[in-house]
């Protein structure tokens, strides 16, 4: 058997920019098919409550795509017709609709009672519970956890919850219900076979080893290169399964198995996967970004150590609470700590740090993808602090 091809990081953080849509600059426009494409591609976007900036959904197709309407995002996870649905992709996750039965397995563990320890330990004492809170939702349709906000509550934090807020989020693990729509940021839930369409529903259920290989599929042509790890990581599969799916899919020659310099573990390579001289893109990134979510990757592709420091305390932040890394070409040249404050219609930058590669025009195409975020946001300005080493050169390209 030949040896491994070859190849730099070079290439390899090429490869993987292309894969995300990151590598070329975004389209005049964007709309319902432009979001559907980028979406199909990420295969997986993170959902997270934190609204310091936007809730994190929405940024990454901005990072893509530019100042695209949100609301086309809300219709396609929670319109009459969605494209989108939520479940536990990566974490709590806005999928293509076509990946629900791949993950099915998922919802059967659930069911079993492999899940969550104390959601599990909910679902075997309280069974009779859960059934009732399942057939008031046939007989009543959409509710949310304030309709089953009766009985004792848990301590403060995460099982702060009534035993109705238990009880949907039991049957959200097992795939009974989904979200319908969210009001806010509550969602409102409904029967799965109630809001997905036909053609998914009726789809097949494909076995868990046959599933995680298409899963693995998604997550190596949305990686471009990748470790198993990484591979692994992308939907959180098992760790014998995505294993064995990649072995799978290199025999198929679906996967090409490559040294990648500088990493410590073999690589795989999508076939399909673009090679571009450069890369071209300018982004702001969520710090759930898909690019930047696998820290080790980070490291590996950017030499940037990118850490997510909203559960740090205050005094020990290396660079804020909800910091941006900002893409410039094909290098991580810059970070910002961002917050929307939006009762003074100011988008503001709390920090700007430069990184090894700040170059000239990191500050003048960082305060441009400022003024499209903010202007994005409905926000009327961006202003500064003069926290960060890069602070008062933004300052100065902002005004």
């Amino acid at each position: 058997m030949a040896a491994p091809e070859e190849i730099g990081p070079d290439a390899a953080r090429r490869m993987a920019l292309a894969a995300q849509s990151l590598a070329r600059a975004r389209p005049d426009a964007a709309g319902t098919r432009q979001f559907r494409d980028a979406a199909r591609r990420l295969g997986v976007i993170q959902i997270d409550s934190v609204n310091v900036v936007s809730r994190t959904h929405y940024l990454p197709p901005f990072s893509r795509l530019g100042a695209y309407p949100r609301e086309t995002l809300e219709a396609e996870a929670w319109g009459k017709t969605p494209s989108l649905f939520e479940y536990w992709g990566h974490e709590a996750s806005l999928m293509p609709v076509e990946t629900q039965p791949l993950l099915r397995w998922r919802m059967a563990q659930a069911r079993e009672g492999r899940m969550w320890t104390g959601l599990a330990r909910f679902g075997r004492e309280r069974r009779d519970h859960i059934q009732r809170v399942l057939a008031e939702i046939e007989r009543r349709g959409p509710v949310v956890g304030g309709d089953f906000a009766e009985g004792p509550r848990g301590a403060p934090g995460w099982w702060a919850w009534s035993d109705g807020k238990r009880a949907l989020e039991w049957l959200f693990w097992a795939g009974e219900i989904t979200t319908k729509t969210r009001r806010g940021f509550e969602r409102v839930y409904d029967l799965t076979d109630r809001v997905l369409p036909r053609a998914v529903r009726d789809a097949p259920t494909p076995d868990q080893a046959d599933a995680c290989r298409d899963l693995a599929r998604i997550s190596a042509r949305a990686l471009g290169v990748a470790t198993e790890a990484d591979i692994r990581d992308y939907f959180r599969l098992p760790v014998d399964l995505a294993r064995q799916a990649v072995r799978d899919l290199v025999e198929a020659g679906e996967l090409t198995p490559v040294r990648v310099r500088g990493w410590r573990h073999p690589a795989y390579v999508w076939p399909e996967a673009k090679r571009p001289r450069r890369g071209q893109a300018q982004a702001l990134l969520s710090p759930f970004d898909n690019l930047i979510w696998t820290r080790d990757r980070t490291e590996r592709l950017f030499g940037v150590r990118v850490r997510l420091e909203i559960y740090t305390p205050a005094e020990k932040r290396s660079h804020g609470y909800y910091v941006l890394p900002f893409l410039e070409g094909e290098a991580i040249t810059a970070r910002v700590d961002l917050k929307a404050d939006r009762k003074a219609g100011v988008l503001r930058v709390q920090a700007a740090w430069r990184e090894e590669q700040t170059g000239p025009e990191t500050a003048a195409r960082l305060a441009q993808e400022l003024v499209l975020m903010a202007d994005w946001l409905g926000l009327e300005r961006v202003e500064t602090t003069g926290k960060g080493d890069l602070a008062d050169e933004l300052a100065h390209k902002l005004a």
